[in-house]
């Protein structure tokens, strides 16, 4: 049942991208309120498949690649939904339903059969460690959007050719400030995410830390993303180069959550 609701979930992520980008062509405001509702409604969707996968399951569906990829669209999504209710960031939209239907085709290129989870990870830490480690890499996702359309408008500025998307997009100030305070919620996700982890880890092999490839890699993400906040915080980076120190973070981090739990023969190989 879940692999039908899960097909339908990416066409109608597909309909809300495609909705969404005419209205990048367009700028037909009836356009983009066509895309809100297919993109709320797929949201919807996308909630009762995860939660049917999980009964047909048995546990929080998040251990393996396929699943992982999902829950990440998901929270990404439903980021997004909350931000543009507080702020109505229309053309956001035009950007995050196109990345959640990447990450979906993405995960419908894996296996998707569900596999039991090996007895020893059993444990309530799985619904404490997962959870919070996603939805920090979710908050550095749409971090990874804003700087993207913060980039785009300061080259319309720049030109001086002050046409297509520049009369979309929210202004330079507005992108930079909603980018950092993605930054300020992901960040202590992601710290609170590699803490459980360890507890988690001590708890099922008896050492809090193993320098697996993951944990590696997390470490490594974390550094990357608690510079960035040390630059906005104490040298005043903004703008332009916050922009693109995240855009360069979280293209690391999502070729290294795909590489690593792809490859990995460690600790977080149950999640392949």
């Amino acid at each position: 049942m879940n692999f039908l609701l899960f097909h339908i979930t990416v066409f109608l992520y597909l309909a809300a991208s495609c909705v969404y980008t005419a209205f990048l062509f367009s700028h037909n405001e009836k356009i983009v309120k066509a895309g809100s509702r297919i993109l709320f409604f797929s949201f919807l969707l996308h909630t009762i498949t995860i939660i049917t996968r999980g009964i047909e399951a048995g546990r929080l569906p998040v251990t393996n690649l396929h699943e992982s990829l999902s829950i990440l669209a998901w929270m990404l999504v439903g980021i997004y939904l909350i931000v543009d209710r507080q702020y109505s960031i229309a053309s956001l939209g035009s950007f995050a339903a196109p990345l959640a239907l990447l990450l979906l085709i993405t995960a419908s290129l894996l296996p998707k059969e569900i596999v039991p989870l090996v007895p020893q990870l059993e444990s309530y830490w799985l619904y404490i460690h997962v959870p919070l480690a996603m939805l920090g890499n979710a908050f550095f996702a749409l971090t990874f959007l804003l700087s993207i359309m913060y980039m785009i408008q300061e080259h319309y500025l720049k030109s001086r050719k002050l046409g297509g998307l520049y009369f979309l997009l929210p202004s330079l100030d507005v992108l930079d400030e909603l980018g950092y305070r993605c930054l300020t919620y992901g960040f202590p996700l992601l710290t609170a995410g590699i803490i459980t982890g360890a507890i988690w880890a001590e708890y099922v092999w008896g050492s809090y830390w193993s320098w697996q490839p993951r944990q590696i890699w997390s470490l490594i993400t974390w550094f990357l993303y608690a510079a960035l906040l040390h630059g906005r915080l104490t040298v005043g980076w903004r703008g332009r180069k916050a922009a693109m120190y995240a855009i360069a973070g979280f293209g690391i981090l999502l070729g290294s959550f795909l590489i690593i739990n792809l490859l990995s023969l460690g600790g977080h190989g149950f999640l392949r």
